[in-house]
């Protein structure tokens, strides 16, 4: 059962997480560096890749543990390999891994309090899940636009949160005296842009990007691991390297911010 706090009291620290598709291992790294200095998020915030890596711990997956089902299972490598008949790539793979080996089946069910973003394309707003089942909440934050298929949830179509809010902020920076916002997606110059794919790529990333400036504002603690501007969004084949980007940078930052952290483990 998850932690519930009241309304006159605020959690030490708290974690937003961004999307980045296969960059979003770095969001593992970085959860294990902030518990090795004795941090553990009491609220947690993801969208797209942040959405599922920080389901699967607030469901109390270690970030260890996380990475190796990730590899092993191939959570993310079957994207491609599944197009419907309406030309959309549809990632049944994820969706029935996450069903399969998430154990909490709806967000009361959690260890850790979680918020789930997805884009209301009907409202053209972002929309923060906290309640209800997690499985479709999860699929739908992780929608890409055009891509992917859109997921319905109660008459209304959604895609990916990143879209409109790629640091989920919002629902958190009041709840917590620390927030901690991981964006894997560091801005970067780009020349190599033949193909449909490359092309592809670029223009997903530019929004992301330009999604976490402002939001970036409300964190106490940033972190965005430069190096990750070498992985691409779909080079799964890299994990482990993209898990120790983000691992590398958070004890970086962290040591940066040691004084403002004191007492918050």
């Amino acid at each position: 059962m998850k932690k519930q706090f009241g309304d006159n009291e605020k959690i030490p620290v708290g974690i937003a997480l961004s999307g980045g598709s296969a960059r979003g291992f770095a969001h593992l790294g970085v959860l294990k560096a902030l518990e090795e200095a004795g941090l553990h998020p009491g609220v947690i915030s993801g969208v797209s890749a942040g959405a599922i890596v920080g389901a699967f711990y607030a469901d109390g997956y270690s970030p260890e543990e996380i990475l190796e089902m990730f590899i092993e299972k191939k959570l993310f490598q079957i994207l491609h390999l599944n197009v419907n008949r309406t030309g959309f790539l549809k990632p049944s793979g994820i969706d029935s891994l996450i069903k399969k080996y998430l154990r909490a089946k709806t967000f009361d069910q959690l260890k850790i309090p979680l918020y789930i973003t997805a884009s209301d394309l009907n409202r053209g707003v972002a929309v923060y899940f906290h309640e209800g089942a997690l499985p479709d909440k999860i699929m739908a934050s992780s929608a890409i636009p055009v891509l992917f298929q859109p997921v319905v949830i109660e008459g209304t179509t959604y895609v990916d949160g990143g879209l409109i809010d790629n640091l989920p902020v919002q629902p958190v920076r009041n709840k917590c005296r620390v927030l901690v916002g991981v964006s894997a997606n560091p801005n970067y110059e780009e020349n190599d842009l033949n193909g449909f794919w490359k092309l592809t790529e670029r223009t997903i990333y530019l929004n992301l990007v330009t999604r976490i400036q402002e939001h970036k504002l409300y964190c106490d603690i940033f972190i965005e691991p430069p190096t990750l501007k070498d992985y691409g969004l779909f080079e799964i084949s890299k994990a482990r390297e993209i898990f120790a980007c983000g691992y590398d940078e958070a004890k970086r930052v962290l040591n940066k911010h040691a004084e403002l952290l004191k007492g918050k483990t």
